[in-house]
């Protein structure tokens, strides 16, 4: 490439530490001009042109101005584009077993998402039992195609690209809803590979604490940005840095700390 690519995206955005994971992997971090977007605040009216009025990130932008949407096209996208060798599977076959796991994501990453934004506490069994058919079903996966392996393969790939930084994301499940895989054999195999991915060198760009505090609100029912009633400040705000605040309190079904106690106002 001759002249750098643009993310748009924001802190801490599952569907953006995508990228950054392939781009490690494939020793190219610096290939791409990461640039970040405050949900807190009305989008740039120059953005908002570029993705003509959609607001939903990640977002590239090519040398050219070509905008492409959708943080797998995204992915696959830049991982064609990469001198070197690909990170998707080069059989196609093996490439065909990837591609099933991985539209496996979408309802996955939903199903997370809805539970931690849930404000029911009658509702919040439906939704541990819903998020753990779907491990049950990564599970099944994973013996059919690597019954003792570690990855879905013989390395970090692809999949491994794609769900990784949910697991992560997860970690706000298990915060505020004291969420976690039971001791039982139907998660044993899924539970190797959602360990082995956390841990993985090129997938460290967020921490446990980051996500707990950023996402704060998304446990309060309010997500990118929105702002919680009684609140004047987003947990996404890019001020007081993250590091700067408390923990959140864990109960979220007992309403909202205010500003100050999360450290949000100076």
């Amino acid at each position: 490439m001759t002249a750098k690519h643009i993310v748009y995206h924001i802190p801490v955005c599952p569907f953006s530490q995508r990228l950054e994971i392939m781009l490690s992997l494939r020793g190219q971090s610096d290939a791409v001009d990461f640039r970040l977007v405050d949900i807190t605040k009305p989008r740039d009216p120059e953005l908002l042109v570029k993705t003509r009025g959609t607001t939903a990130l990640p977002v590239l932008e090519t040398p050219t101005g070509t905008i492409i949407k959708e943080s797998l096209v995204i992915l696959r996208y830049l991982d064609e584009l990469l001198e070197g060798p690909k990170l998707r599977r080069p059989d196609p076959i093996e490439h065909a077993i990837e591609s099933m796991l991985i539209a496996h994501e979408g309802p996955f990453t939903t199903a997370g998402y809805l539970f931690v934004m849930n404000q029911d506490r009658e509702k919040r069994d439906a939704h541990a039992d819903k998020l753990l058919a779907l491990y049950r079903d990564l599970d099944a996966y994973l013996v059919q195609h690597n019954p003792e392996g570690i990855y879905l393969f013989d390395m970090f790939g692809l999949a491994e690209t794609v769900f990784t930084p949910i697991f992560k994301r997860f970690w706000f499940l298990e915060y505020y809803e004291g969420f976690e895989l039971p001791d039982a054999a139907e998660y044993k195999r899924v539970r190797v590979w959602q360990e082995a991915c956390m841990v993985h060198a090129a997938a460290q760009q967020v921490s446990k604490e980051e996500v707990v505090k950023l996402y704060y609100d998304y446990a309060l029912g309010a997500g990118n940005g929105a702002l919680v009633r009684g609140r004047s400040a987003s947990s996404f705000a890019f001020a007081p840095h993250w590091r700067e605040r408390p923990w959140p309190p864990r109960d979220k079904y007992a309403g909202t700390a205010n500003d100050r106690v999360l450290g949000l106002v100076a």
